[in-house]
């Protein structure tokens, strides 16, 4: 997926483990295509967490949310049931009020699935695009 990449990009590289349970496939055994987005969204929220930031908390004080606004996916190779995964994520140039991340899914040192997804931070009260809060832009551009 090279077209997709953040090739000039050295940022960390955050990652989140999954195994894959026997609700994530599908009759064949594999994990179902949509399955993949949630360990996806699941990995960007333990990424958020892990810079000090619970979504309740940014909607409450912030009232903002982050949103997916596009996502391109290559599915490369299936996982099965009982595979041990890691999910990763790294960050590309954050805009005013957008972040774009590359993020995959390994077994071991195969990838599995590939995807670049772009989050747009939204108003609460009326789903408008707004600028990223300083604090958490601040510790984004850090990381």
């Amino acid at each position: 997926m090279n077209d997709l990449s953040f090739s000039e990009q050295n940022s960390p590289r955050f990652v989140w483990p999954v195994r894959v349970y026997y609700e994530d496939t599908d009759s064949a055994g594999v994990v179902y295509y949509a399955n993949y987005l949630r360990y996806f969204e699941r990995a960007r929220t333990e990424w958020l967490r892990s810079l000090g930031f619970e979504q309740p908390d940014l909607a409450a004080r912030h009232q903002i949310v982050f949103v997916v606004r596009s996502i391109t996916v290559e599915y490369l190779q299936p996982a099965h049931f009982n595979d041990e995964l890691q999910i990763t994520l790294e960050l590309g140039a954050p805009g005013a009020s957008q972040i774009r991340f590359e993020q995959r899914v390994l077994r071991g040192a195969d990838v599995l699935c590939e995807a670049q997804v772009r989050v747009a931070c939204v108003s609460q009260r009326n789903a408008k695009p707004i600028r990223i809060p300083q604090e958490i832009s601040q510790r984004i551009r850090t990381t």
